[in-house]
């Protein structure tokens, strides 16, 4: 045991050199924004960024070497075979010793490394996770979803909040990850979505522990349309049995909210077909609380209404998935491989 806890006091002793694992597919444009940002970082600190293109058509190459004068890049580009894959990839070639792991449509600000770097100076954990944010210059529905997913009054709100969260999930577009971590773990599998909490919860077996780190917050652009919003949600829907069934003790009834909303909200509507409204006027107090929160954080009316269309799609597309993928692998016994081959990469 003494030597266990002289292992982890050397492990966070020693100099930490960042390694940035950014995969991207088809986005050389969110590509450049991100690495523009990238240039702007305050701090002297190590690190290094790896690009892996996963197989893509419209290659990001040329935008990557634009920068090469500014920052200590490389590309590596290999054939299509998923995020969680290519972000495995780029660890393998990696020369740091903690791996940051971001989508190509984040945007950092200038102290992200600064609070990333002092609190695991100060505080050492192997996987950590940050919440995501959307910047003034995105467009009203990039911060509509934005906050549909952030905030505490949806199912955003177990994605991040205003403390410091042990043993918290984090999610692939703003995640840490210690090279000693990947190593036992594997990295990610292949199931996407849901690469992430899988990873994450694979590290709490083995007794790895996970910290939210607040302040470390991205600019997550989300450049997405209603229809690829519902799809998107649709899938964390149909993933998260998979996951309860590969990891039965994550299990919570937290996971059946969006599904048990959605039906009420069906039944309140059909109620008040007969005057019973009681039902249709508590949905009516949520979403009046939805809207003025919206309005708050954004400051745009135009925003506060979209927002509640994008609540709207998140319960409804994810309590439909998560219903879905229920049924299947609970009543008809299906392999989750077997029932939703398009949620895994071969």
């Amino acid at each position: 045991m003494a030597f266990v806890f002289s292992l982890v006091i050397f492990v966070a002793m020693e100099k930490l050199y960042f390694s940035f694992i950014i995969p991207v597919y088809n986005r050389p444009e969110e590509t450049k924004e991100l690495l523009e940002s990238f240039t702007r970082l305050e701090g002297d600190i190590d690190y290094e960024i790896v690009i892996v293109e996963d197989g893509s058509s419209v290659k990001s190459e040329d935008v990557v070497q634009s920068f090469g004068s500014q920052l200590n890049i490389s590309y590596f580009y290999k054939k299509n075979s998923g995020p969680g894959d290519s972000r495995n990839f780029g660890m393998r070639y990696a020369e740091g010793n903690y791996y940051i792991i971001l989508d190509s449509d984040v945007i950092l600000p200038p102290n992200y490394l600064v609070e990333v770097n002092g609190f695991l100076s100060n505080t050492y954990y192997d996987c950590f996770g940050g919440p995501d944010a959307a910047h003034r210059s995105f467009s009203s529905l990039q911060k509509a979803i934005n906050f549909a997913m952030t905030s505490f009054i949806t199912t955003g709100g177990i994605r991040g909040g205003k403390r410091q969260v042990q043993d918290f999930q984090p999610r692939s577009f703003n995640m840490g990850l210690s090279k000693k971590a990947f190593l036992e773990t594997g990295g990610f599998g292949k199931i996407h979505p849901g690469e992430d909490p899988d990873l994450s919860l694979r590290l709490l077996k083995l007794g790895f522990k996970t910290v939210l780190i607040e302040t470390a917050y991205v600019y997550h652009k989300r450049r997405i349309s209603w229809s690829k919003f519902y799809k998107q949600v649709n899938k964390f829907g149909m993933v998260r049995p998979i996951l309860n069934q590969w990891h039965p003790k994550s299990k919570s009834l937290t996971y059946w909210l969006p599904t048990l909303f959605s039906t009420g909200l069906v039944m309140a509507i059909g109620f008040s077909l007969f005057n019973f409204m009681l039902p249709l006027y508590v949905y009516g107090f949520y979403f009046a609380v939805a809207f003025v929160l919206a309005l708050i954080s954004s400051k745009s009316v135009i925003v506060a209404v979209l927002s509640l269309v994008a609540i709207l799609i998140q319960f409804f597309g994810y309590g439909y998935g998560f219903i879905k993928s229920t049924f299947n692998l609970l009543v008809l016994g299906r392999q989750p491989e077997k029932a939703f081959p398009h949620l895994f990469f071969s």
